[in-house]
């Protein structure tokens, strides 16, 4: 029995609850997880996604979390907007984009029944998801929302692959947790096997690799659905 299957076994409860408590009732800390998790690459490897995304048009971040690229792409001048289903950390990604006077068009809801209309967005975001991305609902409100031709970029997972003491240490975390993914893992294929044609690359950065999933929306989109009011992404968390 290998160390591995018995960690993960052993874990996985453990990591599941733990990671529910950090978007929900422990979102305030969930900024220093991810920095002292990843040994500082975090942000790093979140914004790896920007390279894939157009500098105009639409943009909207499934599950922006605390808010970091969302308040990215705003400062960059995209008009960008964030679906989050956490009112904790909707909250947080609310107060985080507003901060210096940026709008905050943060909207509570869940990838599964996105509150916008057909083929409104340029491109869709998201960085490292739970297993909601792989709900081939997700997907097909994907299409639907965006527009054709439109962009999905997903930062699926990361690990440090630096020689410092705390690279290795780091790791030795992700082997241990099962959290690493890698381009040929079962989630990976379940996501490369979805109605959404996407392609997968290993991204190599300084201290770490970043798997990111991309894809171009086909024509063929769900029926219409329309949002409330003037159809438009609403502004308010």
């Amino acid at each position: 029995m290998s160390t591995f299957w018995l960690s993960s076994r052993l874990l996985g409860p453990f990591l599941r609850t733990f990671f529910h408590r950090l978007y929900t009732t422990l979102a305030w800390a969930y900024d220093f997880v991810a920095w002292a998790s990843s040994a500082g690459q975090w942000d790093a490897w979140r914004s790896t996604a920007l390279r894939w995304l157009p500098a105009q048009g639409r943009i909207l971040e499934l599950g922006p979390g605390t808010g970091h690229l969302l308040r990215a792409m705003r400062l960059q001048g995209r008009e960008a907007y964030g679906l989050e289903a956490s009112p904790q950390m909707a909250r947080l990604a609310h107060r985080r984009v507003a901060h210096g006077g940026l709008a905050s068009p943060v909207v509570r809801g869940m990838g599964q029944a996105q509150p916008f209309p057909t083929a409104c967005f340029d491109a869709i975001v998201s960085t490292f998801p739970s297993e909601y991305i792989l709900d081939p609902i997700t997907l097909s409100e994907v299409r639907r929302s965006l527009r054709p031709g439109g962009s999905l970029v997903v930062i699926a997972a990361a690990w440090p692959t630096g020689r410092a003491w705390v690279d290795r240490l780091a790791s030795w975390l992700y082997r241990v947790t099962g959290q690493a993914i890698l381009p040929d893992s079962a989630w990976a294929r379940s996501l490369q096997a979805s109605s959404f044609p996407l392609e997968v690359e290993t991204v190599e950065r300084p201290r770490g690799l970043v798997v990111v999933f991309h894809g171009v929306a086909p024509d063929s989109r769900g029926p219409d659905r329309w949002g409330a009011g003037s159809g438009l992404p609403d502004p308010r968390a």
